[in-house]
């Protein structure tokens, strides 16, 4: 018995020895400077493989959404390479129309899930594309950057997302995008009606009258199964005007915030409002 455990042990040594694979002990180190919050943001599956990546020269630093500015920097440091800062991106709702923009047709009795109201005849909404208010996005955030408003509508904090696309995947209608924040011109409507079909069903429904298309640079907005869609490889080209005639505010301007600052008067009821955090 004592023979066959030497035996074994011997042959367990030449294995470890002939089979080990090698890792950067620096990998270990650069995984302790990131955030630890896996969220899959940077494109791996967590942060150790996004340390590895680094190591291996694959990706930046500043890859990382999750890593502050100064922890960017540190880490840049220590592998002695660019920080690589890339323009932040953040996850955009692309619907307006809340509970009382867009009423229930049918009292939802079940699971209290977006999910789980979607499974029923697409939802008890009377827009069929619309925001079912259940809140599944801001359940599965961990980054508490979303919260859900009176209207029942999910408000994204561009200053704490991280674009990890949980609430992407979660939404049933599909109705969050990620996005650089840069891209200041969105459409928050995906209702495929027009003129009053749409407006019937919600009060800020884009009504595909084409005023938008006409007022923006030339090619930058076309009209796609009577829905508006911006070519955001032209974004250079957007501008405010190509909101001026919105006759229901689907297609609006936004300077940072989920959605752009308004007048009292010219906002509908209902209408989400964020406001910067130096103006609350």
């Amino acid at each position: 018995m004592v023979g066959l455990g030497l035996f074994f042990a011997a042959l367990l040594a030449v294995a470890y020895k002939k089979l080990r694979v090698y890792e950067d002990p620096r990998i270990d180190q650069v995984e302790s400077m990131l955030p630890g919050s896996n969220c899959g943001a940077c494109g791996k599956p967590g942060c150790h493989a996004f340390a590895e990546s680094l190591i291996n020269g694959e990706n930046k630093p500043g890859k990382c959404s999750v890593s502050s500015p100064a922890g960017v920097e540190t880490i840049a440091g220590f592998l002695g390479v660019n920080a690589g800062f890339e323009e932040k991106r953040v996850a955009r709702l692309l619907c307006a129309g809340g509970k009382q923009e867009s009423h229930n047709q049918a009292d939802y009795a079940g699971q209290r899930t977006c999910r789980g109201v979607s499974m029923v005849t697409g939802g008890n909404k009377d827009c069929v594309w619309g925001c079912l208010g259940l809140a599944d996005c801001a359940r599965v955030c961990e980054f508490n950057a979303i919260t859900m408003n009176d209207d029942g509508l999910p408000v994204v904090d561009i200053n704490l997302c991280t674009a990890c696309n949980d609430c992407v995947d979660v939404c049933p209608k599909q109705l969050f995008t990620i996005m650089p924040i840069s891209y200041n011109l969105i459409v928050q409507c995906r209702s495929l009606l027009e003129g009053d079909a749409a407006l019937e069903r919600c009060s800020v429904a884009c009504n595909a009258c084409t005023r938008c298309v006409a007022d923006a640079e030339p090619g930058l907005i076309e009209m796609k199964n009577n829905l508006a869609v911006i070519d955001y490889s032209k974004n250079e080209l957007a501008s405010p005007q190509a909101t001026r005639r919105c006759p229901t505010n689907a297609i609006v301007w936004i300077e940072g915030m989920q959605f752009k600052k308004k007048s009292r008067a010219s906002l509908p009821v209902g209408r989400v409002e964020v406001l910067p955090e130096e103006e609350i």
